[in-house]
Parts: C-alpha cells; structure tokens; sequence
C-alpha cells in the first residue's frame, strides 16, 4: 500500500506530536511542515522534509495528500478554508474554529467542494471509548438515564508561566478542557439539549474560571452532572485514568465516568459493570452481578493518523465531521454562557 503524503501545519506541543505519529504509521508518510519558529525548523530538518513558511507557499511547490492543521486556534479556519480551496483533505486539531461563526463557515465550504474535514477530537478514536459505546449499546445497562463524569486535575505554576493567556478568560477549563469531555459525552450518551453551569474562580483568584459545576439534558430524557477543575488535587480525569498517555502518572482503581441505566451502570474507563440480571430482581435490596469488560490500549493519536490515512484515501468517512466538532464548540460555548449568565442555555 502505497503511504498517504501529509503535511503538518504547527510545530507546537500536539503538532509535534502528530510529528512523531505519522513517523510510526503505516500508512503515511510525513512531506513537509508548516510553521515558521525554530523549533520547527529543526523538526524538518531532523524529519528531512521541506520547511514552509505558509501553506499557499507549499501549495505552490509541492500539493501534498492531506494536512494536519495544528496552529493556534484563531488561525484554523483560514488555514483550514486553503485546503478547502486547494481540495486537500484536512485534519483540524480542536477546536474546529474560534468562533461558532467562523465554524459554520469552514463547514459549508468544506461540503459545498467535496473536501473532507476530520476535526482532532483524539479521545474518539480511544479503544475504551469505542468500548464503552458497544456495552451502553448493548442494553446490558437498560435505558440510559444518567452519567456522572470528572475532570479534575492540578495544573502547575509553569503551565500558566509559559502561556499567560491561559489566565484570562477563554483560558480555562471549559474552553481548554470541557469540549474534550462534551465530545465523550455525546458519543457515550447522546445529544446534549440544554446545560445549566456554576463556575467559581475563588481558589486561583485568575479573571477565568478554575472549577464548574455542570448540570446536562440529554435528547433521550437523560441527565447528567460534570465536574471540572484545573486546580484539583484528585486523579479522576480521563488522563489519569485512561492509561493512554505515558507522561501522566496513572491510577488503575479510578474512574472518570459513570454511565448508568434503569439496569445497571458502566464505570469509564476501568469498565466494570454492575447489573441486575434479571429484570424481575431489579431493587435496591437485590445484589448486582458484576463483571469487568476486556480491553485493548492503544495510543488514540495514533489510531487518529491511521484513520486519517484511510479518509484521505477515500476508504472511511471522518469519524469526527466537521459538524461534529461544530456542535461539540456550540456545546461548550453553551456551558460557558450558563456559567456567566446563570441561565439555562439550550444547546441547538
């Protein structure tokens, strides 16, 4: 099989990454970066590819199979709208665009040219999150009626230090971190609706957010509640838990979710399940069957690129569309309007 040729436009923390996975693939090959920074250059020059400064340069030299755009948000959709216009296949690191408006506009170019747009929501290519929706589907759990989930997390001095941005508003949990979890839960349970949010700054003293509190409405009449914290010293976050990236330390025991139906109840990602088996014992005085559910790891980065591959050779639609990513933003920029306003804000 004959390796897809992918550029990566941004040498920054996940496109360095990216870097390295299509390194390992195989099924592609890395053609050039994009990015004008010395890290970058050296990046190239160790990858021994060409280094461009724009992607209308490298369009004019050199058009590869499909893009990774992994540069700063506010620069996605532009740079996302040249590879429309070029008819490259696309890779759109989260979050799709800056603005909802923006989004919708990269969305109805990408359909309107027949250019495919995968946005990199990575934790959607996660073995255990495939997992998890195979047992919810599976009615073992009965009739969702609740999830429980957490992010909670200490981030350090130097992570504020080295971007000071992240201090200010749009720099905190929801708009960093939440959308992670809004992607997870919408594959998990389903369309969220409406969302009700607390948000409280009182331990950081930053003008953004550390910990919020989320009320959720699910299309199928189920609710939910989030918590999540940057400032929280407690390992029940999907990275602390999942096993998936090696440079957090990780606690077998936790979860981060808790998936429950009128049956029984998943727990994410340690996947053990308690359940009734028999719906005539179905009560609070009955013991559960337990069981824990097998699986397999891998590296959803990677899995990512492979997927991309796939998309670019017309073998697999994104398994995260551009729409998606759209809503997965509409739903977080919800959850930071109800923090701000004290309303509950419908989600479509």
């Amino acid at each position: 099989m004959k390796k897809v040729r992918i550029a990566v436009a941004g040498a920054g923390l996940i496109g360095l990454r990216h870097i390295e996975e299509i390194g390992r693939s195989r099924s592609s090959v890395l053609s050039a970066i994009v990015d004008v920074s010395p890290k970058a250059a050296e990046a190239a020059r160790k990858a021994g590819v060409p280094l461009y400064a724009s992607l209308a340069e490298m369009f004019a030299k050199d058009r590869p199979d499909g893009v990774i755009i992994a540069t700063p948000n506010q620069m996605h959709v532009e740079q996302g709208l040249e590879c429309v216009r070029a008819g490259v296949a696309t890779l759109v690191e989260k979050p799709v665009a800056h603005t909802l408006a923006e989004g919708i506009r990269l969305c109805e170019a990408a359909e309107k040219a027949n250019v495919e747009v995968l946005v990199g929501h990575h934790r959607i290519h996660s073995p255990i999150l495939h997992k998890a929706c195979e047992v919810i589907r599976s009615g073992i759990l009965g009739p969702i009626i609740g999830v429980m989930g957490s992010a909670v997390f200490y981030k350090p001095d130097g992570y504020f230090d080295e971007a000071p941005w992240r201090r200010q508003p749009g720099g905190g949990p929801i708009l960093i971190n939440m959308i992670h979890e809004v992607g997870s839960l919408r594959r998990m349970v389903g369309e969220i609706t409406a969302v009700q949010a607390f948000a409280s700054n009182a331990t950081r003293g930053f003008p953004v957010e550390d910990t919020v509190a989320v009320n959720l409405r699910f299309a199928n009449g189920a609710l939910g509640t989030f918590l999540v914290s940057d400032t929280a010293a407690c390992a029940k976050s999907w990275e602390q838990t999942s096993r998936e990236n090696t440079s957090y330390p990780t606690y077998p025991d936790e979860d981060c979710y808790t998936i429950i139906g009128t049956n029984g109840s998943l727990a994410v990602p340690t996947m053990r399940i308690k359940y009734y088996a028999k719906n005539e014992d179905r009560s609070w005085w009955k013991p559960f069957e337990t069981t824990v559910v097998e699986l397999e790891r891998k590296d959803p980065l990677a899995e990512q690129v492979e997927h991309f591959a796939a998309v670019v050779r017309g073998e697999a639609e994104p398994l995260v569309t551009a729409r998606d990513g759209l809503q997965n933003l509409r739903v977080t920029d919800a959850i930071a309007e109800a923090a701000r306003t004290g309303r509950i804000v419908n989600t479509n």
